[in-house]
């Protein structure tokens, strides 16, 4: 739970910042891949930065495998901070929140230009659900 805990608050932490699609640096702007790398590197882990995915991808699963190495695996329990939930968003468009304090998420919101913390429940409907196994 302990690195659960550093990942949501390095989430929290970067609430406000500004969005861009395909960012990856909270100086210049986050979109929602990229607020789960700068957050997980946070707490002193890495996940590949998915190179080829679109806005819009009519499937995810040649890049589900970069959560496993990540040191996430797939959650099937009921939802904790710190998971990684992977909704559709729009036709063909998967989207990332990080899970919050209970029922609320933080993600990099395209439409308010920004990260947010959202409460729940969440809009689209989920595709998986991801947890960080834990570390010594």
């Amino acid at each position: 739970m302990k690195n659960a805990q550093a990942f949501v608050r390095a989430a929290e932490h970067l609430v406000g910042t500004t969005f861009r699609l395909y960012g990856r640096d909270p100086q210049t702007g986050l979109d929602c891949v990229g607020l789960v790398i700068t957050a997980l590197t946070a707490t002193g882990r890495r996940l590949a930065d998915p190179a080829g995915y679109q806005l819009r991808n009519s499937s995810i699963d040649r890049w589900l495998g970069l959560m496993g190495e990540a040191g996430f695996a797939p959650a099937h329990a009921s939802l904790e901070p710190g998971d990684v939930v992977i909704v559709v968003a729009g036709p063909a468009q998967h989207h990332l929140l990080i899970a919050s304090q209970t029922n609320a998420f933080v993600h990099a919101h395209a439409g308010l230009r920004r990260v947010v913390c959202q409460p729940g429940p969440l809009p689209w409907p989920v595709h998986s659900r991801w947890r960080l196994i834990e570390q010594d």
